[in-house]
């Protein structure tokens, strides 16, 4: 006689005893392991959220702190698998696919980050960070009337910050209108002096730009200066 398979419930329960789970115990860690990246220090952050997760391993936000704080730390790798353990907890988790999203963009993996923000957005409609990130994907890709419709409706829910029209004017730029472009970066700039400096476009790399497009809005931004004079 063939046995039935344990529920699903029971695997989980068989797996992961009960007795060694301390949810009190793991939101100290995290609180410990937020502070400690607060600071700077991602490799005890890490080693502290780790504990944390192990704690709590049923709660997918451990998992999604410890995948972040591993994107931070330049190990996309990690990351993604922690990620990807997060959604095994909850494949519907928006903050783990817009972390997962994020890591396979700045891997370069585009195809999935751009099915991974584009499950973000069926379940959030308005999630300003998907659309973001799936204007960058589908520049990257060559798909520029795409990125142009994300980065819109990013600037639509996120108006008063720079980076989603930086991404709309690099569309733009991409799609062959470089007056429209020009025109979005002078948006950028009203919004934030600092993007009139090319000492300053460096930093989009932290905002998910790869060095290539960032290379591209340094020349938008030359030909918008030239424009003025």
């Amino acid at each position: 006689m063939v046995s039935a398979a344990p529920s699903k419930t029971l695997q989980v329960a068989l797996a992961y005893p009960a007795f060694l789970i301390d949810t009190q115990a793991a939101e100290r860690y995290r609180q410990a392991g937020l502070s400690y990246r607060q600071a700077g220090n991602l490799e005890a952050a890490i080693a502290t959220l780790k504990i944390a997760a192990a704690l709590d391993p049923l709660n997918p936000s451990s998992h999604v702190i410890l995948g972040w704080t591993q994107h931070l730390a330049g190990n996309q790798g990690l990351a993604a698998q922690t990620l990807q353990t997060a959604l095994r907890q909850d494949p519907d988790f928006i903050p783990a696919l817009n972390a997962l999203g994020i890591v396979y963009l700045v891997s370069g993996d585009l195809q999935a980050a751009v099915t991974t923000h584009t499950r973000a957005t069926e379940l959030k409609p308005d999630n300003e960070i998907a659309h973001y990130n799936l204007s960058l994907a589908h520049e990257r890709l060559g798909e520029f009337k795409a990125a142009i419709d994300h980065a819109e409706i990013a600037t639509q829910l996120e108006p008063s910050n720079p980076h989603p029209w930086v991404a709309l004017a690099l569309a733009h730029q991409s799609n062959g209108s470089l007056a429209q472009a020009q025109t979005l970066y002078q948006k950028v700039v009203q919004i934030d002096g600092r993007y009139r400096s090319s000492s300053h476009l460096p930093r989009l790399e932290q905002a998910g730009f790869s060095p290539d497009q960032i290379l591209k809005v340094e020349a938008l931004l030359a030909s918008s200066l030239t424009d003025e004079s």
